[in-house]
């Protein structure tokens, strides 16, 4: 009886430690390149500082010119950077971007999802409806409409699109933001990569743009590995190197 019951835990014991095995998380794929995705009232320029941390770790580093006129252009735009990749590519989105990255992140390319403070749809979903649930940030008072397209105005940028930046920063990025079409926010994606990718949240605590709540909400429903940053929404500007890292993680190449 003591042999049939020492051979019955240490069977126990096998089975445990192979179901612990096929818990534990895979490494994440070593990507050889990295698409970046930026959001509203911006454009690639906002990628300036993470980009030479990504290439000085051997990286090809591709920012695309996101157009903000519909999610289907801006999907197109995305997969036509991603076909021109060689090899595993981890796909960036901030703030609206990660929408993008939700809808365009099953391409068999896409190795990793990275969200910078941003929206994380499921397929098909009222995102409107979800970030509703939350108190709306004071950036968006500062949203100005004309003809279809909206800006935020200087004040609204200034203060709490770009809170934690420089002064000399967030007037020149302001300069150069993007009209971004007003539609774009109600636009319902037709799939949700998210759900069977490795998937990397960078939350922004002092965000003024998306509710931090809501940001920590996406990055649990998605199962992200997660940082928390002291920043605004302009994480990618303000805090380069933890963007970065990130990133770099997704990609396997984190030291």
């Amino acid at each position: 009886m003591n042999l049939l019951r020492t051979l019955t835990f240490a069977a126990a014991a096998l089975i445990a430690a192979g179901t612990a095995a096929s818990a534990a998380p895979a490494e994440p794929v070593k990507a050889s390149n990295v698409v970046l995705v930026h959001g509203a009232w911006a454009d690639g320029s906002s990628w300036a500082k993470v980009i030479p941390y990504l290439q000085a770790a051997g990286l090809k580093v591709t920012a695309v010119q996101n157009p903000l006129t519909s999610l289907e252009d801006s999907a197109a735009v995305t997969r036509r950077a991603l076909a021109l990749q060689d090899g595993p590519t981890v796909l960036v989105g901030h703030s609206w971007g990660g929408t993008v990255v939700s809808e365009v992140g099953t391409d068999p390319k896409v190795s990793a999802l990275v969200y910078i403070a941003a929206r994380a749809p499921d397929a098909g979903e009222d995102f409107v409806a979800l970030a509703g649930k939350y108190p709306n940030p004071p950036a968006r008072a500062g949203i100005v409409n004309h003809d279809g397209e909206t800006k935020l105005s200087e004040d609204a940028f200034l203060k709490y699109f770009a809170n934690g930046v420089d002064a000399t920063t967030a007037k020149e990025l302001y300069a150069v933001q993007w009209p971004t079409a007003a539609s774009i926010f109600a636009g319902r994606t037709t799939a949700a990569a998210w759900h069977d990718k490795p998937s990397f949240y960078a939350v922004s605590k002092q965000d003024k743009t998306i509710d931090p709540d809501f940001e920590r909400f996406l990055a649990k429903r998605i199962n992200a590995t997660t940082v928390e940053l002291d920043a605004g929404h302009l994480s990618l500007v303000s805090h380069p190197k933890e963007v970065a890292d990130l990133i770099l993680k997704a990609a396997g190449r984190a030291e």
